[in-house]
């Protein structure tokens, strides 16, 4: 053995050698992504089916990095609405559950969800759906501005809406 690699060193060289070499054989992941015309389709049939209820909301699509791709703030809708609705629509994606379920959690003082809510875009109210194909979550929808619990079933109607634009 050469004197100027030492034995660990001779192990690590042979380690890193064998890991590359698996490395070499790996297989690309494949993705679903959630398209432009979907996310659009999810956002103005949400706004819609609360403007039908008589509510102002806006709405906000995310795709799987959490970043926006459609946002819609109603006629009439508060300031406020748009941001709380990306902000639902981020902690749909991210935790991958609906944020009524989210919140309720929050409301039951689970501790993680009190330390994950000072996360920058997490949000602990209800109104945002993780956007799923199959199992596979890609994205998350939400709506602000409706009164009690009113977002969530419009989330739900862009949803069906887009269904045939999900698979």
């Amino acid at each position: 053995m050469p004197s100027s690699i030492p034995r660990f060193g001779l192990a690590l060289i042979v380690a890193a050698v064998g890991l590359s070499a698996g490395a070499a054989h790996a297989e690309l992941q494949t993705q679903k992504v959630l398209s432009a015309e979907a996310a659009n389709l999810i956002a103005v049939t949400a706004v819609e089916a609360c403007k039908d209820k008589g509510f102002h909301v806006s709405a906000a699509v995310v795709d799987r990095d959490g970043e926006t791709i459609a946002l819609l703030r109603g006629d009439g809708a508060g300031p406020h609405t748009v941001e709380n609705a990306r902000r639902k629509a981020y902690t749909a994606n991210t935790f991958r559950i609906d944020t009524t379920s989210y919140a309720k959690r929050y409301a039951d003082n689970e501790p993680l969800v009190h330390q994950q809510v000072t996360l920058p875009n997490v949000i602990a109210i209800a109104g945002g759906l993780p956007i799923k194909v199959g199992d596979e979550v890609i994205g998350g929808a939400g709506v602000s501005g409706s009164p009690g619990n009113n977002d969530e079933p419009c989330v739900q109607a862009g949803l069906d809406k887009a269904k045939d634009l999900l698979r």
